[in-house]
């Protein structure tokens, strides 16, 4: 008898819990894990205008995009579009914060300036470039012609249009991982670096030994965006290049959207799409397990 009422509270404490939750939980499910499920169905079958009624393939799909050329090409130049632009801005983020962290005059107006690429929409800042990179007319493409001294198309030639990308985009995002590492150093203990400079500690040693080891929780927080947002923000190809020149642009998600939408094939953008996500979740795990003893959460 002395269990139910502890019981009916226990049960009344959750239910409250869950009630709070169950509006997220709805999304969730509605727009993530309903989505996923069903692309990884739709991978399963042909759909495309000759077969408007899905034809169960089994895993046909998987091999035919194994012997996708064009396919092969924008997964490797999602990667190297990854390797560019992750690993850049990390770095010029933590740079960044490192400069807006001081104590000086200015500082607040020093801290907008970095962050307000990210204010713009990725649309702006795609028509902005695309005039910085128009030959004749375009700042970048005047100093690239007079670098190669003869006239340089940046977006237009498949050996600088990828170069070209990564750089805005470094732009774009380092001033917004700024903010969490900002945040991070401010949160480290100022009683560290008056106790290392008692000691000799010069600035740089005090930033290795003290600052890069106490924000690596930001660190792998940043580096999972990064890798996530380096698959996902395609919007600028839409008004750049539109994946070209042949393909020398495009990157996993346009591609999967040019084979939705312009060639109707839905199993096949189903089937690259669960590519996608897996090697997302495999990356992720990678870098969770794999920095998880590396890192001081105290």
């Amino acid at each position: 008898m002395n269990m139910v009422p502890g019981w009916s509270e226990k049960l009344r404490r959750n239910g409250f819990g869950w009630g709070l939750v169950l509006p997220s939980l709805l999304f969730l499910c509605l727009f993530t894990f309903y989505p996923m499920l069903k692309s990884v169905w739709l991978s399963m079958y042909e759909k495309n205008l000759a077969t408007p009624e899905p034809l169960f393939v089994g895993f046909d799909n998987y091999v035919n995009l194994l012997n996708d050329q064009v396919f092969k090409k924008v997964f490797f130049n999602n990667i190297w579009f990854a390797i560019g632009t992750v690993p850049v801005s990390l770095v010029l983020a933590f740079l960044m914060a490192l400069f807006a962290d001081k104590a000086m005059k200015g500082r607040g107006l020093s801290r907008l300036a970095f962050f307000y690429p990210n204010m713009i929409p990725m649309i702006a800042v795609a028509n902005i470039w695309l005039f910085l990179y128009t030959p004749h007319f375009g700042l970048f493409a005047k100093l690239a012609s007079w670098i190669a001294d003869q006239p340089v198309n940046l977006l237009g030639n498949p050996s600088t249009v990828m170069g070209a990308l990564i750089f805005m985009m470094v732009w774009k995002e380092a001033g917004y991982f700024m903010i969490f590492y900002l945040a991070g150093m401010q949160q480290i203990p100022k009683d560290l670096y008056e106790a290392a400079s008692v000691n000799g500690v010069g600035a740089l040693a005090a930033i290795r030994r003290i600052t890069i080891p106490l924000t690596m929780p930001t660190t792998l927080f940043v580096a999972v965006v990064a890798i996530t947002n380096a698959f996902k923000l395609v919007d600028h190809l839409w008004i750049m290049t539109k994946g070209g020149p042949n393909n020398s642009s495009n990157l996993l998600l346009y591609y999967i959207y040019d084979t939705t939408f312009n060639f109707y094939d839905q199993g096949m953008a189903a089937t690259m799409t669960v590519v996608m996500i897996a090697l997302l979740l495999v990356i992720s795990s990678l870098q969770f397990f794999g920095w998880d003893r590396k890192i001081h959460y105290e």
